[in-house]
């Protein structure tokens, strides 16, 4: 592991960094564009109370309204991932904040559009989608509108509640800008007694040294900083949560969850369906522990050497050699799809590849219609950097076949699918992989990092889902939510689903929920687990040669939001309804587990 001093930002040659003059070629651009915009909010609220005057009137008001979305998605891309890479600039921070605002006051804007169709009634509109063909690309938004008009309150309500989402959206950017900007965590020492920095950017490579001691010191360093906040980081949480509840009882939903899912037409079975099958299958996970500490050699298996790695003598995989191998797992997607990607990683800068000092934790793929589809990572030279390359690059390519072939209402796919693209290219590439190269350490690298991805979307997210469903739960029923009650519902899920072959820290595993931003974006965290059984199942259409499967994945990609999820994906080959993708992507891992252990003996 390099002991060399993390760079700043402005440090990185700029080919690894995302590419910002394609979205403004300056902060001044910038600036320029976000005041033009608030100058141009009235001529959008000219058409509020006029929509019943006729379907032209209506299809000018839609215009207006997807030219001032792309034109305000463009400003909170670029402010957004200027902090993201940098959550110490200043000045990102600010302009990242008057985005937000923006954002918001457009949203508020049109908030009068659902109240006002609604108003009009299904019938009208319907025989205005009809008779305008501005207005053909309307019927999907009309099938869901109508669906949801329960849900849906007066023009006065809606636009207070579309003035709610800047305040609301604090609640992570006073977590992302405590636990990235503010934190400052004491370095790892090794087991030579030489410290390493550790960063949000940095951890997971120091997660995965050799050396225990660098593992342990890493692991305790980091989750004893937010044990430390634990007070306000839980304030904070539970104030997201008390956020959630409010909406949900402001659009007269029954619970939290029921209103989640409502949103992207999900049944509550299918959240419950997942748990279960998770719960079910613990034994397979708790197979793998035990597997995993008898390779490493050690008495008791901490949660710190769950990235530890079984073969020491794996080759870094640089950034363009990653590239290559990813594209070659890509192959059988097309000649098309693979310049694409290719392009897009050595050429268009989509992605900001390298740690640096105030880089946001974690990786993530973020764009607009008119931008590319940016990647934020922290690339460490690994198995294990390549295969998360290869998942946001799986969403960057959603995203660009969504706005290359929807209108910007149906462009922004829905978070149920969004895990299955990203997993889709993880298990394409993998796949390659293992069957090109037959060295048993190239092969137990590659499982480690298999494994390391389950365990992630497959046994941490599915917790983390019990945990959120039951915190969502106790706030409902007005029982009010601490640091320490939210720290030992965590720590006895996990102790659950470890079994006895794993070590738990009870303070230390208690507090990883405050690890995981994912946790204010209401339930998000089950369709990790959801996308990674879909992904899985597409992918084996496609190796097993289908006939059609290529086509069909693509047509998922393009379709965007134009229909429902669950329709999207059976449209491709797979059925999230029943718990039969969950059980196969279970059986997925056993048969990794059960090659692993061939492997390490």
């Amino acid at each position: 592991m390099s002991t060399q001093p993390i760079p700043s930002h402005a440090d990185i040659p700029a080919r690894y960094t995302w590419n910002a003059p394609s979205v403004f070629q300056t902060a001044e651009a910038w600036e320029i564009e976000q005041k033009s915009i608030t100058a141009d909010l009235p001529q959008l609220k000219r058409f509020a109370g006029h929509l019943a005057d006729g379907p032209v009137i209506l299809a000018d008001a839609l215009d207006a309204i997807e030219t001032l979305l792309r034109r305000v998605g463009k400003v909170l891309v670029y402010a957004s991932m200027a902090q993201a890479v940098d959550t110490t600039d200043q000045p990102a921070a600010r302009m990242n904040g008057q985005a937000w605002a923006l954002f918001a006051q457009v949203q508020a804007a049109m908030a009068f559009l659902d109240p006002e169709l609604i108003a009009l009634g299904e019938p009208a509109v319907r025989q205005w989608i009809a008779a305008e063909p501005r207005l053909a690309h309307l019927t999907h938004y009309a099938d869901n509108l109508f669906r949801k008009q329960a849900h849906v309150r007066s023009a006065e309500v809606e636009e207070l509640l579309g003035m709610l989402a800047d305040p609301f959206s604090n609640a992570g950017a006073t977590m992302s800008m405590l636990t990235d900007a503010d934190f400052k965590f004491r370095p790892a020492v090794g087991s030579d007694g030489q410290p390493q920095e550790m960063t949000q950017g940095t951890l997971m490579g120091l997660l995965a040294s050799p050396d225990r001691e660098v593992r342990r010191t890493a692991w305790e360093t980091y989750h004893d900083l937010y044990v430390a906040h634990k007070n306000a980081l839980a304030s904070n949480l539970a104030t997201s949560i008390k956020q959630n509840v409010f909406q949900m009882r402001a659009r007269r939903h029954n619970s939290t969850l029921e209103a989640s899912l409502f949103e992207q037409n999900v049944p509550t079975e299918v959240f419950h369906n997942l748990l279960a099958a998770f719960r079910a299958n613990l034994p397979t996970w708790q197979r793998y522990f035990a597997v995993r500490r008898k390779a490493l050699g050690v008495a008791t298996l901490q949660p710190y050497d769950m990235w530890a790695p079984l073969n020491t003598n794996a080759p870094p995989i640089p950034y363009e050699q990653a590239v290559e191998m990813i594209c070659a797992g890509l192959a059988p997607m097309g000649e098309e799809y693979v310049a694409t990607v290719r392009r897009g990683c050595l050429e268009d800068r989509w992605v900001d590849v390298y740690p640096c000092k105030g880089k946001a934790a974690g990786a993530f793929s973020s764009g607009w219609p008119g931008t590319h589809p940016f990647i934020m990572m922290s690339y460490n030279d690994n198995a294990f950097s390549l295969s998360t390359l290869a998942h946001e690059l799986g969403h960057s390519m959603h995203s660009l076949l969504s706005w290359q072939n929807q209108p910007i209402i149906y462009s922004n796919y829905s978070l149920f699918v969004a895990e299955v693209a990203s997993n889709f290219h993880q298990a394409l590439v993998r796949a390659y992989l293992l069957e090109h190269n037959d060295d048993p350490a190239f092969q137990i690298s590659l499982i480690e990092e298999a494994m390391a991805n389950f365990y992630r979307y497959f046994f941490i997210m599915p917790t983390l889902a019990r945990f959120e469903l039951a915190i969502h739960e106790r706030e409902e029923r007005g029982e009010g939510l601490t640091a320490d009650d939210m720290m030992r519902l965590m720590a006895d899920l996990f102790s659950e689903g470890f079994g006895e072959g794993v070590q738990v820290d009870r303070e230390r595993v208690g507090i990883i929920w405050a690890t995981f931003g994912h946790l204010f974006q209401d339930y998000y965290v089950y369709q990790y687990a959801t996308g990674i059984s879909g992904a899985h199942a597409l992918a084996r259409r496609i190796l097993d040669g289908a006939p059609g499967a290529v086509d069909a994945y693509l047509g998922f990609l393009k379709a965007g939001n134009s229909v429902y999820p669950l329709a999207a994906l059976r449209r491709a080959g797979v059925d999230l309804t029943t718990p039969a993708p969950v059980e196969a992507a279970f059986a997925v891992l056993a048969g990794l587990v059960e090659r692993l252990e061939g492997l390490v003996g």
